[in-house]
């Protein structure tokens, strides 16, 4: 344990915390997303399970990101899969049977989050395992401290969704963002993709608007078909 007297290892581990809070927001709007329409308590079951999780899957992640990223399609199926993520999110707005908006249940959102979180932390995780310099300690210990960051931006978030509903919409868009990112990202395109930067943009801008046109075009057709009964 002497590697905890050393200036590098505190040095190190605020550089790990401070990677966590800047990726921790994309993840906390999947959180508030996934839990919003849940009943106040099974949002914070949900919101504490799917944080801890998510930052154990992290940490697994370290191990073995890099060879993951090698592999062709992998992060084309990935963002494949928030593409439809952020669709089923910004859709599931619909009333129960008791008046409660969203069908989701408790290990259905934390399935989401876990999913989600998955996809996007295959490139988060290399920037933490590089601050790390292979001293699993540190990474666990970074990781662990990162839990209540990621807890409190998510349960903020869902409050914000409450009072304005229009961060729904942006989170969607958020994580269409993020999966049209990912897509070209991918081993099979990535050469092409940084031999044309502007490419990047085009298809994270291009994921974004496919999340929430399709998903308003959906809740039109459901209001409208409602409105008819």
């Amino acid at each position: 344990m002497e590697f905890l007297s050393t200036s590098d290892f505190w040095i190190d581990l605020l550089k790990i915390i401070w990677i966590n809070i800047i990726l921790s927001g994309d993840n906390a709007v999947v959180i508030a997303l996934a839990a919003r329409s849940l009943p106040a308590e099974q949002q914070r079951k949900a919101v504490m399970f799917g944080s801890g999780a998510a930052v154990v899957l992290r940490i697994v992640l370290t191990v073995v990101a890099a060879k993951l990223l090698e592999l062709s399609f992998l992060q084309v199926i990935g963002g494949v899969l928030l593409l439809w993520i952020g669709y089923q999110l910004l859709t599931s707005e619909e009333e129960d049977d008791d008046g409660h908006k969203g069908t989701s249940t408790m290990m259905a959102a934390i399935r989401t989050i876990l999913i989600a979180d998955l996809v996007m932390s295959l490139d988060n995780v290399i920037a933490v395992a590089a601050s790390a310099h292979g001293n699993m300690v540190l990474l666990v210990l970074g990781l662990a401290i990162s839990i209540p960051l990621v807890i409190f931006g998510s349960t903020l978030m869902i409050k914000l969704m409450g009072r304005f509903p229009v961060i729904i919409t942006l989170g969607a868009a958020l994580i269409g963002w993020v999966g049209g990112e990912t897509i070209v990202n991918d081993n099979l395109v990535h050469g092409y993709t940084m031999a044309h930067p502007w490419l990047h943009y085009v298809a994270a801008a291009a994921g974004a608007v496919l999340v929430v046109g399709l998903g308003k075009f959906v809740q039109a057709r459901r209001q409208g078909a409602e409105a008819q009964v």
